[in-house]
């Protein structure tokens, strides 16, 4: 009876087949590195469609443990095993990217014959069902937070779109003070043929037009060195002023997503049935997983994202601008930004990371030199052109899915059998 490790792709926050599946070059990747480290078993990949990330996360996971229940029920009768429930041919590792690694966690807790974490407030205990059907050989996270967002992400993204923000009001200011003439020397001119035309229109009558127009016309060319004047004869200074008001408004409204896209990116991650928000119930999953690897001999591992190279060069960058402004008396963001206190130093991360008390599994770095925010290392770290580490990526991956399947008995039980003609 040839044996299956079925590699179950889960994808988080608002992800689909770009993070696994058939635009996903790091699921097939995977499979192929885990294959050649175990030649005795037949190595395949399930990717679990995209679904609704946002909701009850019972009832997600209880969709997805049936979908996955059918998938391996496939393969044990197209293998004829004997006994599939005390003997399976399958086992499978559930991989999770972000939030689809606490649906990974929760659906092997609700295999192994849990209580689901955080349904009520009894403390979960006793002994796990180590005849779970399908069978979880591991569960891998990648960048998922068990134990929360870091404040860093947060922090960042506020700082980054205070910085912006800023940067975009004094880009208006500028550009208002070109059209207007404001607190320059081109201004204090403009204002004095603003008067001086003001005075002929006075004295001029009310009907003639074509006069008051051409003596605004001298006025301003007059004044103005680089041809303003001319220009507005021709085009009309009102129309060329609302025009560029209404470019830099244009501008900085089609910006608004840009700006704060890390922002809502992060919050709108709370919104998926508010489990990040809730300290408890992240512990408690994590006390119950490191049990179910004691009890039940179950991988259960993390891969997280850090900042590198690039995001040093970046803050390097970022304070240089914040020193400059302020010897000029600025405060894009520099050491008068109201947000510059909740910059965390040292290491930047989009998980929180577990303390040498809690118990939590494998936790590893998957470190992102391009990368310069913990969102954007977040959601490429699949991407070989956003990720130059990603090779790295996945060989710490592939270790782990190999180390825990190699030494269990299902696999040093398993043999090769001929194919059926």
């Amino acid at each position: 009876m040839r044996r299956t490790l079925l590699l179950c792709f889960i994808h988080g926050f608002k992800g689909g087949a770009d993070t696994f599946g058939a635009r996903s070059k790091f699921s097939e990747d995977l499979r192929q590195r885990v294959a050649q480290a175990l030649p005795l078993v037949d190595v395949r990949i399930a990717v679990y469609p995209t679904y609704e990330t946002r909701g009850d996360l019972a009832a997600c996971v209880a969709r997805f443990t049936e979908w996955l229940l059918e998938k391996v029920i496939d393969l044990e009768v197209a293998a004829r095993t004997p006994s599939p429930t005390v003997d399976p041919s399958v086992h499978c590792v559930l991989i999770g990217h972000s939030m689809g690694g606490i649906v990974a966690a929760d659906a092997l807790l609700t295999l192994a014959g849990d209580r689901r974490v955080g349904g009520d407030e009894e403390t979960l205990a006793g002994e796990l069902n180590a005849l779970m059907f399908p069978y979880i050989q591991g569960v891998l996270g990648f960048d998922t937070p068990y134990l929360g967002i870091a404040p860093g992400v947060v922090a960042h993204g506020a700082e980054g779109q205070y910085a912006a923000a800023t940067a975009a009001l004094t880009q208006i200011s500028g550009l208002t003070d070109a059209i207007w003439g404001n607190k320059s020397k081109g201004s204090e001119e403009g204002a004095s043929s603003s008067r001086a035309t003001k005075k002929s229109t006075t004295v001029l009558p009310a009907a003639n037009e074509q006069t008051t127009a051409a003596t605004t016309s001298r006025a301003a060319s007059t004044s103005l060195g680089w041809g303003w004047g001319k220009i507005a004869m021709v085009a009309g200074a009102g129309a060329i002023a609302s025009g560029a008001v209404m470019a830099a408004a244009t501008a900085a409204y089609q910006r608004r997503e840009h700006l704060t896209e890390g922002w809502t990116w992060a919050t709108s991650h709370l919104e998926f049935v508010n489990c990040l928000a809730r300290g408890e119930v992240l512990r408690a999953r994590m006390a119950r997983m490191t049990e179910a690897g004691q009890q039940l001999s179950i991988g259960f591992g993390n891969l997280y994202t850090q900042l590198g190279k690039a995001a040093a060069a970046e803050a390097q960058k970022r304070n240089a601008a914040m020193m400059h402004g302020a010897r000029n008396g600025q405060n894009a963001g520099g050491r008068g930004s109201p947000l510059r206190a909740l910059l965390p130093a040292g290491e930047r991360t989009f998980c929180n990371l577990p303390s040498g008390q809690t118990p939590a599994g494998v936790w590893r770095p998957a470190i992102n030199d391009a990368a310069t925010d913990e969102t954007w290392a977040h959601m490429s770290m699949f991407d070989p052109a956003q990720n130059p580490n990603y090779n790295t990526l996945l060989r710490d991956a592939g270790n782990m899915i190999v180390q825990w399947t190699r030494g269990s008995a299902w696999y040093v039980g398993a043999h090769v059998t001929p194919a059926p003609p």
